[in-house]
């Protein structure tokens, strides 16, 4: 019988010691049950979590806001998903920050607020961003983050 598990933590650390104690207890468990043989525990493919720098993640915050208003920049609460792009400032050895672009339409931004249904997400099936303007503010985002930390404002 094969069961899978996905394990998802803020911190490597606390994700090491969830695994840990899930082939713990599985061992333990067949122990207790006599199974047959111990059980086959396999780590498939895993992603640290993306860390924001908090200090590089205020700075650029702040310059960004100085340009498109304060309003339109806002702290998102730490998600559980799974996103590589943590792994280049883990491998450079550097703070890194991923910023996110709003991509829906104003109009569909507002419904879901009201309603409270959430828009697909990044990699659902139905994202579909308003092009544009989601393609301009990135753009935007990234000039201003450059121009930020490499001292020329």
């Amino acid at each position: 019988m094969k069961h899978q598990l996905k394990v998802r933590a803020y911190n490597p650390e606390v994700r090491k010691l969830l695994l840990e104690g899930i082939e713990r207890i599985a061992k333990a468990e067949a122990l207790s049950a006599r199974a047959p043989r111990e059980p086959l525990i396999k780590i498939g493919e895993a992603q640290d979590p993306t860390y924001n720098d908090p200090a590089v993640t205020k700075r650029l915050s702040a310059a960004v806001a100085r340009q498109i208003e304060a309003q339109n920049v806002l702290e998102a609460r730490p998600e559980m998903v799974a996103e590589d792009f943590g792994e280049f400032g883990k491998a450079a050895g550097v703070p890194s920050v991923l910023l996110r672009v709003g991509a829906a339409e104003p109009a569909k931004y507002e419904a879901s607020l009201k309603s409270g249904t959430p828009l697909p997400s990044l990699h659902s099936s139905g994202f579909a961003p308003d092009k544009e303007p989601t393609i301009k503010m990135a753009a935007t985002a990234l000039t201003l983050s450059a121009l930020e930390l490499l001292g020329k404002p």
